[in-house]
């Protein structure tokens, strides 16, 4: 009597998770289902719609860190539409997470950073201007430089200051001596800029 071959148990191939139904665990009620649906999604295309729905909900700290992480794994032609918005929230955890997921994309920073100095909110503008740190090194001074000529407040200026005074070049220096005069009267703002300045000239030697 021949003897029949039975398979293994293992062998049978898993179910393929869709991408809606991973978005679907994203609402689980355990948060280690909620953090592993956010790690399989971050090698799912058109996923990041899903995640960044998910941040406005989701309460776990460690989820949260997940699915920024995925967002960031999606890349910034599909993830930072979503993540543009989050400078807004007045959570810092989301805009704090927001920023380090944005900071790993910097051709979509180079593309939007423009509208970001130019926003109403002087708090997203300093945001922008943190940001401006990991873009391609050419565009990154000029851009601050543009915002100083304009600038009316002062922290939005210190804050530019100090970005400048690390990727700037000697270019700068006009820039923020007119900034200087413009806030003379301010407590700290013109003592950092002339040491940025001093810094620039140092390096231009």
């Amino acid at each position: 009597m021949p003897l029949l071959r039975r398979g293994k148990p293992d062998e049978t191939p898993p179910p393929v998770e869709t991408t809606a139904a991973l978005a679907g665990e994203l609402r689980h009620p355990d948060p280690e289902r909620r953090w592993s649906a956010a790690r399989r999604l971050g090698d799912r295309p058109g996923a990041a719609e899903h995640l960044a729905a998910a941040l406005t909900r989701e309460t776990e700290p460690r989820v949260v860190e997940a699915i920024f992480t995925s967002l960031a794994r999606r890349g910034g032609e599909e993830s930072a539409p979503h993540l543009f918005p989050l400078l807004r929230s007045d959570d810092a955890a989301l805009r704090n997470g927001a920023i380090e997921a944005l900071q790993t994309m910097p051709a979509a920073l180079a593309g939007h950073i423009e509208e970001l100095l130019h926003d109403l909110d002087s708090d997203v503008r300093i945001f922008a201007v943190e940001l401006t740190r990991k873009m391609p090194a050419a565009p990154a001074p000029v851009a601050l430089c543009r915002l100083l000529d304009r600038e009316t407040h002062p922290n939005v200026c210190a804050a530019a200051d100090d970005v400048l005074a690390e990727i700037g070049s000697r270019d700068a220096i006009p820039h923020l001596q007119r900034c200087r005069d413009r806030f003379a009267t301010q407590p700290f703002l013109p003592f950092a800029i002339a040491t940025a300045i001093e810094t620039l000239s140092r390096a231009a030697h």
